[in-house]
């Protein structure tokens, strides 16, 4: 009899786990990095009542809405309006003046979750006089958090943070312009979402998204390993047109990656990088 301890049988329980969700729904987390991954299981099995990640597996494989649950913990959605509002600042000073040199833009912003930075974004290019010549394709691998997304209905209690980061980011109005309070929630303005497609896409098992001016993907690869990390940036990276930008999140960066020579940095500490566009790229 082989002998394991009890890090080497919890390695292979959760590969039986995520090899198991992959043949059954098509979802692929066996490459996102350990220890998120671990804390998400330990989340879901404490919510589930069990005590073993194998005792997550059968009712997974059976039973959808089991499994629903499961796909909420494992999706990131941690998000605010105008978060980090010196990124926003960067991309008004920095890469908006680019964009108005184009006739028409298309922006990809992957892993929307549950889209405060996407009407952030549409707030930003309304008010730069951009939002009526660009196509925003806002993506996620949630359903519910897409759903939350079109729907555009955010807490109150989320406004008066909103409201600051927006300030701080530059915001040439007030934010009470872009949203009515109503349905004990703050709805957006129908206007922003106007140019908006939502959409479900996998950045782990789909394809390349268009040819885009801007790529946001912000706070995503963190919680990917390296070998996926790498998949990923090169979807970003074709994905793109030639000269476009792409947008990292704060903690992430394309150093040591398969495409850091394919990009040069256009806001280095805002992690705002420009495609370095050539005929073998």
């Amino acid at each position: 009899m082989i002998q394991v301890d009890d890090k080497e049988l919890q390695r292979i329980e959760i590969e039986l786990l995520l090899d198991s969700i992959f043949q059954r729904y098509g979802y692929d987390f066996r490459h996102y990095a350990k220890a998120s991954l671990k804390r998400r299981i330990t989340q879901y099995m404490q919510r589930a009542g069990v005590s073993r990640i194998t005792d997550l597996i059968a009712p997974i494989l059976h039973d959808e809405a089991f499994f629903d649950g499961f796909l909420k913990i494992m999706s990131v959605t941690v998000t605010d309006m105008f978060r980090d509002p010196t990124f926003f600042q960067s991309l008004r000073k920095e890469i908006i003046p680019v964009l108005k040199t184009y006739p028409y833009i298309k922006i990809w912003h992957a892993g929307c979750a549950t889209g405060e930075e996407v009407y952030s974004l549409a707030i930003l290019l309304k008010e730069e006089g951009l939002y009526e010549r660009t196509q925003i394709y806002a993506t996620d691998y949630n359903s519910h958090s897409l759903a939350v997304a079109k729907e555009g209905i955010y807490p109150l209690q989320r406004i008066q943070q909103y409201s600051d980061n927006y300030i701080s980011a530059g915001g040439k109005s007030l934010f009470t312009d872009y949203y009515h309070a109503r349905y004990g929630g703050a709805k957006m303005l129908e206007m922003l979402k106007e140019n908006v497609i939502f959409a479900n896409h996998n950045l782990v098992s789909d394809g390349v998204f268009g040819e885009m001016q801007l790529v946001i993907c912000r706070n995503v690869l963190i919680y990917f390993d390296q070998d996926l990390q790498n998949r990923v940036l090169t979807l970003l990276h074709n994905s793109l047109s030639p000269h476009g930008f792409l947008c990292l999140g704060s903690k992430e960066s394309l150093k040591f990656s398969t495409v850091d020579k394919l990009f040069e940095a256009q806001v280095a500490e805002q992690k705002i990088y420009k495609h370095l566009h050539s005929e073998s790229s």
